[in-house]
Order: C-alpha cells, then sequence, then structure tokens
C-alpha cells in the first residue's frame, strides 16, 4: 500500500479504517498497474492520469467512488454527479461484499471516461475504453 495512502487509513477511526484498509488491498490486487496517490486529500488510483477509483471519508460512512461507474450497469452503485461516476458508501466493514467489489474492479480498468482531459474539452466526457 502506498506510504501516503497507509497514513490517511491510520487516521481513520477504527471501524473506518478497516473499511478503508480492505478498500485499499482489494484496489491493488485489482488493478496493480495504477498509479495510487493521495488526489484533493483522498486516495485515488489512476491509469494513464485518470481517475479510476478512490474512497473518502464523509460523515458517518467511507464513499468509494468509481469515475466511471455509472457505465458499469451495477444496480448497487448509486448516481453521483452530474458526470459518469458512482459510489458505494460503506458504514461497517462487514457491508463490504467482496465478490460484487471485486467485480466492479474489474471492470475499473476496461469502462473508463476520459476524466483526465475535462476541462481541456470544456466539460464534454469522451469514452476511453
Amino acid at each position: 500500500m502506498n506510504p501516503e495512502v497507509q497514513i490517511f487509513n491510520n487516521a481513520l477511526e477504527e471501524e473506518d479504517k478497516a473499511i478503508a484498509d480492505t478498500l485499499a488491498v482489494e484496489i491493488d490486487k485489482a488493478i496493480p498497474q495504477a498509479e495510487n496517490k493521495i488526489w484533493h486529500a483522498h486516495p485515488v488510483w489512476f491509469l494513464n492520469g485518470n481517475p479510476v477509483v478512490g474512497y473518502s471519508k464523509l460523515k458517518g460512512c467511507i464513499r468509494l467512488l468509481f469515475w466511471s461507474g455509472q457505465s458499469f450497469d451495477e444496480p448497487s452503485l448509486q448516481k453521483e454527479g452530474k458526470f459518469k461516476a458512482a459510489e458505494k458508501r460503506y458504514v461497517s466493514h462487514q457491508d463490504i461484499q467482496v465478490e460484487e467489489l471485486r467485480r466492479w474492479l474489474e471492470k475499473a480498468p476496461n469502462i473508463q471516461w476520459d476524466y483526465k482531459n475535462l476541462i481541456k474539452r470544456k466539460g464534454k466526457l469522451e469514452r476511453l475504453v
């Protein structure tokens, strides 16, 4: 795990840390080619400079976010924002359904919208893969 991400996770309360550690381990396992760093104060994984997946601490939960998640065709992921992002919120470590998470992570590198060039394209998203 990226040392910066471990520092982020270690600063969380016990239950949130358990959720974050599980997410980080599963993401690293599923997308080992991804660059992982703290971005806008949260752990995010990138492929070729494009944000793919990350998580953040919200009041009362940890939010897992897939930047292109609305295109995954997964009913358990909830629409987030005005682009193609989708999220899943976890209150307890037991809420994580590992098979479901792994299925989403398998889709993440294969279904991507180009967030990296969003500003350059004046807010227009284009599908990468």
